[in-house]
């Protein structure tokens, strides 16, 4: 977390499968360039926060909010949400008027928007699927990449992935809880009507999970970052966090 120097507090959501180390590498520059607070939790069934009985939106929200006890917002104090993904659902649900958080805006990067039913049934078998076990820690570090779709952009000894981990007995796992994978489609058209703030949806130009076209049918600005992929904000932080500008 930065220092508290300003009223406006980031908070950075990451994607399915990812924990909220994923955005270490922008702590040097938020230090420089954003002017208050900024945390980055883990998501329920993530890195260290405990599962949930089931798995909602909603639900995924509920423990973020639950989490800004001690951050002590003051009267004045307002938020600025990031999400990536799963985050950027997770983003528009805490930014639901009916919530009443001080929301100042949303960026929602690299959502996917349209589902198909095989993807749907493909997301329940998964998380149907009981923990895996490795042997070594390198085995798991490298499932953990595949999973949380950074294969390629850490190395599998990088500080980032260690909080996707957990050794028990000498075994390792995935910290992620696999039912959190039935967290469902994301109602976007439904999710934006809820919501009162002013919203942009990014995504990475080679972004393969969603379209220009298909953010463009959900009526709020969006803006393609060139050359980048479905994690731009890993790929080019400072290109993610230029989107930030009007809030600073």
């Amino acid at each position: 977390m930065g220092d508290a120097t300003g009223k406006r507090h980031l908070i950075l959501l990451h994607g399915m499968g990812a924990t909220g180390e994923v955005w270490l590498p922008w702590a040097p520059l938020l230090e420089r360039r954003w002017p208050g607070r900024w945390l980055a939790p883990d998501l329920a069934g993530h890195g260290w926060s405990p599962p949930l009985d089931g798995y909602s939106f909603e639900a995924v929200a509920q423990r973020v909010v639950d989490g800004l006890g001690p951050v002590r917002l003051g009267p004045d104090d307002r938020l600025v949400l990031l999400g990536h993904s799963l985050g950027g659902v997770v983003a528009l649900a805490l930014a639901a008027r009916r919530r009443g958080l001080p929301v100042d805006g949303v960026v929602g990067l690299g959502i996917k928007a349209v589902w198909s039913p095989a993807e749907l049934a493909k997301s329940e078998e998964l998380a149907a699927r009981p923990v895996t076990w490795f042997a070594t820690r390198d085995e798991a570090a490298r499932r953990y990449l595949r999973v949380s779709g950074l294969a390629g952009l850490f190395a599998p000894d990088h500080p980032v992935v260690e909080a996707g981990l957990r050794r028990v007995d000498g075994r390792w796992r995935l910290a992620m809880d696999p039912a959190a994978f039935a967290v469902g489609e994301p109602r976007l058209p439904s999710l934006l009507a809820a919501t009162d703030v002013p919203v942009l949806l990014a995504r990475g130009e080679t972004d393969p999970m969603v379209t220009d076209a298909q953010l463009k049918e959900l009526g709020v600005p969006v803006a393609t970052l060139p050359g980048l992929g479905h994690n731009a904000h890993v790929e080019d932080p400072e290109a993610v966090l230029a989107l930030l500008d009007p809030y600073l």
